[in-house]
C-alpha cells in the first residue's frame, strides 16, 4: 500500500486519490487506463505525470512504481467510471486500497456481480461459479465489516431490466431484509443467503430471449415455457453441486404465494421456507421497480405498498419492514458516510468465522 511521506491537502484528496500499489501493479505495466499525476511536494500541488494510453519508457514504469511508494501518484476521481472496469477484474482489490470512497466502492462491487451473472448464464460451469463467487466473497466481506453498508447498495438499485440487474437488485434487497429479520445469523449463513439472492433467478437464463423480450401478454405455450424456471435453476445448482438448502429453496419458492397461487409447486403457508418467503418479496420488488416491455416502473415506494398491502401472498414480516423503510428514508446516508474512504484493519480471510460454501460445489450433507 502506498503510504505517503508527507501530508496530502484535503483538497486534493476530494478530487484524486493516492493510487494503491497493488492496483498500479494490476495495470498493464507500459501503458496506465488513466491519467497518472504526481504530487510535488515542494509546492504541494499536483502535476500530470502521464496521460492514459501514452507508452512509458523503462526509466518512467521504475519512477512511477518508487513515486506510488513514496504516495506521491495520484489518479484523478473523473477517471473512476475507467478505474472500476479494471478494478472488477480483480474485484478483491477493492479491499486492500484505502484511498477509494465507500460508493465508489459499492459501485464497482454492484458492476463487478453483474458481470459474474451474465457469464455465469452464459455459461453455467463450475469454472465460471468459481469466479462469481470469489467475487460475492468479497461483497460479503465489505458488508461483514460494516453491516450497515447494506443502504449503499439499496440506494444504487437499478431502474433497468435485465437478468443481471435484476439479481444484484434482489441480492441488495434480500440481504437488507436479512439483516433487519434476524440478529442470530453467523458469517457462513451471510454468504449462503448472499449466493442464493444473487443466483435465485439463474432459470431464467433458459427461458427464450423472444419471451422475455415481448411487449404484449404471453399466449399460454409462452407462459409455459417461462414458469419452469425456477425448477430450471434447481436443477442448474444440483448439476453443479450446489445443493446446500438456501439456494435450493431461494431457486424453488421465490414465485411461491402464501395462499397457494404460485407456481412451480403451488405450496401454501408454512409450506414455504423463511428464505423462500423473503426471497419472493426480493424478487417482486426488484421487479416492479424496474422498466419491461409490458410493464412502467413503479417508484420504490409504491412497489413496497403494494406488497405490504397483499397480505394473502406476501409474508407481512418482510413486505411490511420494506414498505416502513422506504416510507421514512431509512435509506439515507449522510455525505461523510458516502465519502469516507473506507478502512479496514486486520481484514480477516472472507468467511474464516465459519467453514464457508466450497466453492468447488460440493454438496453438503
Amino acid at each position: 500500500m502506498c503510504a505517503a511521506s508527507s501530508p496530502i491537502p484535503d483538497n486534493i484528496q476530494e478530487e484524486y486519490y493516492q493510487i494503491a500499489k497493488p492496483i498500479l501493479e494490476s495495470f498493464p505495466k507500459y501503458r496506465p487506463p488513466v491519467d497518472l499525476f504526481e504530487f510535488k511536494e515542494s509546492v504541494a500541488r499536483l502535476q500530470p505525470y502521464c496521460r492514459k494510453g501514452v507508452r512509458l519508457s523503462n526509466e518512467q514504469v521504475e519512477e512511477v512504481h518508487r513515486l506510488c511508494d513514496d504516495g506521491n501518484i495520484f489518479v484523478s476521481r473523473a477517471d473512476h467510471p475507467i478505474y472500476s472496469k479494471h478494478i472488477i477484474k480483480q474485484l478483491d482489490l477493492v479491499l486492500v486500497d484505502k484511498n477509494l470512497k465507500q460508493g465508489e466502492i459499492a459501485d464497482v462491487l454492484m458492476q463487478a456481480l453483474a458481470l459474474r451473472v451474465n457469464e455465469f448464464a452464459e455459461q453455467p460451469v463450475m469454472p465460471v461459479f468459481q469466479q462469481l463467487y470469489a467475487d460475492t466473497m468479497v461483497f460479503t466481506e465489505f458488508l461483514h465489516q460494516d453491516r450497515h453498508r447494506i443502504k449503499l447498495f439499496m440506494r444504487r438499485l437499478n431502474r433497468e431490466h435485465s437478468l443481471a440487474a435484476h439479481s444484484v437488485n434482489s441480492l441488495a434487497v434480500g440481504l437488507w431484509l436479512f439483516y433487519e429479520s434476524r440478529s442470530d445469523y453467523r458469517r457462513r449463513d451471510l454468504d449462503k443467503v448472499a449466493l442464493s439472492l444473487l443466483l435465485h433467478d439463474i432459470g431464467m437464463s433458459k427461458v427464450p430471449a423472444f419471451i422475455l423480450q415481448k411487449s404484449t401478454p404471453l399466449k399460454v405455450e409462452e407462459k409455459d415455457k417461462l414458469t419452469p424456471h425456477p425448477l430450471v435453476g434447481a436443477k442448474i445448482a444440483q448439476k453443479l453441486g450446489l445443493g446446500f438448502d438456501e439456494l435450493q429453496q431461494a431457486a424453488l419458492e421465490h414465485h411461491e404465494r402464501l395462499d397457494g397461487s404460485g407456481y412451480p409447486r403451488k405450496l401454501k403457508g408454512e409450506e414455504i421456507s423463511r428464505l423462500g418467503r423473503l426471497v419472493a418479496v426480493a424478487d417482486s420488488f426488484s421487479a416492479m421497480i424496474t422498466r419491461r416491455g409490458y410493464a412502467t416502473a413503479m417508484e420504490p415506494v409504491d412497489a413496497a405498498r403494494t406488497l405490504a398491502n397483499d397480505k394473502k401472498r406476501y409474508d407481512e414480516r418482510f413486505s411490511a419492514l420494506l414498505f416502513h423503510a422506504f416510507l421514512t428514508d431509512a435509506f439515507r446516508m449522510s455525505a461523510a458516510a458516502t465519502s469516507r474512504p473506507m478502512v479496514l484493519e486486520n481484514v480477516p480471510a472472507c468467511g474464516d468465522e465459519e467453514e464457508d460454501i466450497p466453492p468447488t460445489g460440493a454438496t453438503e450433507q
